[in-house]
């Protein structure tokens, strides 16, 4: 079952999180955040962008969220995503759904522009991106130091919607949880 993220999945998302942190480049934090860091973030997420979580028989076992790509106003209309599956749960197509979801779910805030951002060589990730029809948008050589090297990091990009001009407001998240569309399109994702 696909559900919205509550700040009582914080220690299920660090569990998740925290084998990605402590042995792989897969993101650039070095430190474990703790459970109630999580929490924060879930929290402070869900003002205006979605964290959606893969639930199994009471059991988190990923999650996805999106967030600012930038902090300038005028990049209100992009989003960056994340998306990390329990390393157990992987490669029963759990990924490609919930990431699925949470890409619909910014469609029906407005958002025009999803962006994944990708440590290479990362196949898995570059993979699942193209097929749901990201695109390569580039490299930034040497980007982050982790694990002792020195890793590049790669862009994709996909427009969700034709941008409108002048484009009408995102829809904070926040406004968004009551609404029946959201709840509608989960309950089939």
């Amino acid at each position: 079952m696909i559900r919205i993220a509550v700040e009582a999945d914080a220690a299920a998302c660090h569990a998740i999180y925290a084998p990605v942190v402590e042995s792989s480049a897969i993101t650039f934090e070095t430190e474990l955040p703790g459970e109630e860091a999580m929490r924060g973030r879930i929290r402070g997420k869900l003002a205006n962008h979605p964290w959606l979580v893969w639930e199994e028989q009471g059991d988190v076992i990923a999650y996805a969220y999106a967030g600012r790509f930038r902090e300038r106003a005028a990049y209100d209309w992009i989003a960056e995503t994340s998306i990390y599956v329990h390393e157990k749960a992987r490669r029963r197509g759990i990924a490609r759904r919930l990431y699925g979801a949470l890409l619909g779910t910014m469609r029906l805030q407005g958002i025009n522009q999803a962006v994944g951002v990708i440590t290479l060589p990362g196949d898995p990730s570059v993979t699942m991106h193209e097929s749901m029809g990201f695109a390569p948008a580039g490299v930034w050589p040497k980007a982050g130091y982790k694990l002792g090297r020195w890793w590049d990091v790669g862009v994709w990009s996909l427009f969700l919607a034709e941008p409108a001009t002048p484009p009408p407001a995102v829809v904070p998240f926040a406004g968004l949880v009551e609404s029946n569309a959201l709840h509608a399109f989960l309950a089939a994702s």
